[in-house]
């Protein structure tokens, strides 16, 4: 957070950095902020691998949920 008088910070850098520290520790998070981490790797991860990596671990994450939910939830975007 910038307060008034000080540095920026690099918030993308920031962002990355915290996208990497929830993946690392991943047993310990929900599978809503292990998406929303994976997503920001998908997108901005520095490397193909790193890209890679966060979109099967998306599938994983989307494998556990149970299927009605997932049928609600895709009927719900389909709505829209």
């Amino acid at each position: 957070m910038n307060l008034p008088g000080s540095r920026p910070t690099n918030w993308p850098a920031d962002r990355l950095a915290e996208a990497r520290a929830v993946v690392a520790d991943v047993v310990h998070h929900s599978d809503h902020l292990i998406r929303l981490a994976c997503n920001v790797l998908v997108t901005h991860g520095d490397t193909a691998a790193e890209r890679k990596d966060a979109r099967v671990l998306l599938v994983v994450i989307d494998a556990r949920r149970p299927v009605q939910r997932a049928q609600r939830e895709a009927n719900g975007r389909a709505a829209r």
